[in-house]
């Protein structure tokens, strides 16, 4: 005797052969990211085994979670200290090539600017590089880094909400007669100052100050010293490693920052979140803040 089909089951099998399909067709697809080169890198899966070799990369895709895939980073990367015993490859600008293809990374994680791309993947390395200057590049990259490593994008969005809700906080943490201080920012010696186009700059102009850097010199302009002399600042930011012999520069010493001891000299670790735009770049505004509380006029 002949039993009826049971319709449910057709519905089953007809679901699980669509849901087959729909699974095979996203592993053919796999994952791609298209960087700052506007190169798409592919694979078949989310890369495990990552080198970062940008310490703001670094931190961002720990601040996603996902520190246990890095095998290896830049000498400069020193933040969390989940990281602390992982292997050293040199530097962005010196990386060491034999060390990183060692290491078998799945993904480099670099700087645009960063002149052994080519190289990398002339050995056949997967290489995504990207390299935030600004706010917007920041909330981008974060959202890349999280497609690399196959997290939901709106980890991403709520690590950009902390950061904007953090740099708000802080501007209005100051009080009325801080506006309009005239700031300097020194990035590095040379000297490179942060200009108003930058992150950094754009931090200070949320909080309310003005920048003698001007955007039309682009984000982290080589200045003349005589620049800022003729600036005249009324408050100077600037990290302890950098900070030796700035006042013994020709006319520095009758700048208003100087003159007055408005100098906020940031701690190496201080000076670290300041200058890396990523994750900890709510604690950086925070910085800024207090020392405008403390040094302004």
């Amino acid at each position: 005797m002949k039993t009826a089909a049971n319709p449910c089951l057709g519905w089953l099998a007809a679901c699980l052969v669509v849901w087959a399909f729909f699974v095979g067709s996203v592993q053919a697809a796999g994952l791609q990211v298209t960087d700052d080169r506007g190169v798409t890198v592919r694979w078949d899966a989310p890369p495990q085994r990552i080198v970062s070799l940008l310490p703001s990369l670094t931190e961002t895709v720990c601040e996603l979670g996902q520190c246990h895939r890095l095998v290896g980073v830049d000498r400069y990367s020193n933040w969390p200290q989940a990281i602390a015993r992982l292997p050293r490859v040199g530097g962005g600008i010196d990386p060491n090539v034999e060390a990183i293809v060692a290491l078998r990374p799945d993904v480099v994680l670099l700087a645009q600017s960063s002149r052994v791309v080519q190289r990398l993947e002339s050995l056949g390395l997967k290489v995504v590089a990207l390299e935030p200057k600004t706010h917007a590049d920041v909330l981008r990259v974060l959202g890349k880094v999280a497609q690399v490593v196959g997290v939901d994008e709106q980890a991403a969005q709520r690590i950009w909400r902390h950061i904007d809700a953090a740099v708000s906080a802080a501007a209005q943490s100051l009080p009325p007669q801080v506006k309009n201080t005239r700031v300097y920012f020194e990035v590095s010696r040379g000297p490179y100052g942060a200009g108003t186009s930058s992150f950094i700059g754009e931090t200070l102009t949320r909080l309310g100050v003005q920048n003698i850097v001007p955007v039309s010199l682009g984000p982290f302009p080589k200045l003349n010293p005589e620049f800022v002399v003729r600036a005249n600042p009324d408050v100077i930011m600037v990290g302890d490693r950098n900070f030796e012999g700035m006042t013994q520069r020709p006319g520095w010493r009758s700048i208003r920052a100087v003159r007055e001891d408005r100098l906020c000299v940031f701690s190496n670790t201080e000076s670290d979140v300041l200058v890396r735009p990523g994750p900890r770049m709510a604690e950086a505004a925070r910085l800024m803040a207090r020392c405008l509380q403390e040094r302004a006029p």
